[in-house]
């Protein structure tokens, strides 16, 4: 009888072990458990800023992607305004779970024609992972790469990641640093920098998928976009870019004044909506690569989040959640539907490197003694 006594006592003191254990058990204020996004192997952990208003963002150095933002609503009430998975192994099974979620994109942000770059007079196959052409650095991108976090401090993140020279076929090794800071009037700062030790191409951008109405369930047809674009680059019914640059003026692209994404995102008799399936494509902003201009922004009607975009690039890449199609099961459980987000993603044009040499286009060349930079911010308000 003792020894039952003993072993019952025993058996008390490992459960009281464990539920303390649980009871201490970290989460942060968007419910992620860091501890599951720690993999010794790869390398990976979970970085949280904050603020003085209460804002928070959470950033894994896999892919270096976004994990979740927190904002208050127009009530005061906290919502997580980005998708995402709430562990580190879904976000590396590419297999399974293929996705971009909040990435840190390269070497080339968006597409490239079948995949196929000419740099330094030597023209070089690109993997093809998209139909028929490079996606997003194809399919073993930066998104899928572990970053190095060289800082780290209460509201800001310094990430690196050295590309080697034919790094998925791209040329020159390139080291790329992102910092991510959040201020206090609750934005989100990114800034990328690179250098190479040979001619290459680069074009990075943050691919975090929006859904203001802070429940993925609810769709982003409500959202009000707006635009500050008079052009657009069109693409085929492949996605690929045209080579043209049109006039927004007359057509559903035309967001210069702010209205619902839902408008005009199943009006497939717009040959450019049928070929894009919805909003996929790029915007030539008016900015001109100042960045204290407002080059887009999206509204939740529902929860009163404003979101700016602000950046020093040429092109915002408009892309409304298309290809989500039920298979992505996120953050607590929830389905990921066609149109439950909305990217913006600062960038050079797609397929800058093949048409640098049009009018209009700009130039995504890195050499040797430069240094790449992009700039876009994220600023959150309520209205």
């Amino acid at each position: 009888m003792k020894g039952m006594a003993l072993a019952i006592a025993a058996v008390s003191m490992m459960t009281a072990c464990t539920e303390k254990k649980a009871a201490e058990k970290q989460f942060t204020a968007s419910g992620l458990d860091p501890e599951l996004f720690v993999d010794s192997v790869a390398g990976t952990q979970l970085f949280t800023l904050k603020n003085a208003a209460g804002m928070e963002v959470c950033i894994t150095n896999f892919g270096g992607r976004v994990v979740s933002i927190l904002v208050p609503d127009n009530q005061g009430v906290m919502r997580d305004v980005v998708l995402g998975f709430d562990n580190v192994a879904t976000f590396m099974d590419k297999v399974n779970h293929p996705s971009d979620f909040g990435a840190a994109i390269g070497r080339y942000a968006n597409r490239i024609a079948q995949g196929i770059i000419t740099v330094d007079g030597k023209e070089i196959q690109l993997p093809k992972n998209n139909f028929g052409h490079c996606l997003h650095g194809g399919p073993d991108g930066w998104q899928y790469k572990t970053y190095e976090a060289v800082a780290a401090t209460d509201n800001s993140l310094q990430l690196k990641l050295v590309s080697p020279d034919g790094d998925n076929n791209f040329p020159g090794e390139v080291t790329a640093v992102v910092t991510y800071t959040l201020t206090e009037d609750n934005t989100l700062d990114i800034r990328y920098e690179a250098t190479t030790n040979a001619p290459t191409v680069i074009n990075m951008t943050n691919h975090s998928y929006f859904n203001l109405n802070g429940d993925p369930t609810q769709l982003i047809t409500n959202h009000d976009l707006y635009v500050n674009a008079d052009t657009y680059t069109p693409v085929d019914a492949t996605f690929m870019t045209t080579g043209e640059i049109a006039p927004v003026e007359g057509t559903p692209m035309d967001f210069r004044t702010a209205h619902a994404v839902g408008q005009d995102i199943k009006n497939f008799e717009f040959e450019q909506i049928k070929n894009g399936n919805g909003f996929d494509h790029n915007w030539c902003l008016n900015t001109k690569g100042d960045d204290t201009q407002v080059a887009a922004s999206i509204y939740s009607p529902l929860t009163g989040i404003f979101m700016e975009v602000f950046t020093d690039e040429p092109g915002i890449q408009v892309y409304s959640g298309n290809f989500l199609d039920g298979t992505a099961v996120g953050k607590g459980g929830i389905v990921y539907n066609q149109h439950a987000a909305i990217c913006l993603e600062t960038q050079k044009y797609p397929d800058t490197p093949n048409k640098s040499n049009l009018e209009g286009w700009p130039s995504a060349t890195l050499n040797p003694g430069e240094t790449y930079t992009s700039h876009c911010a994220y600023k959150f308000s309520v209205k």
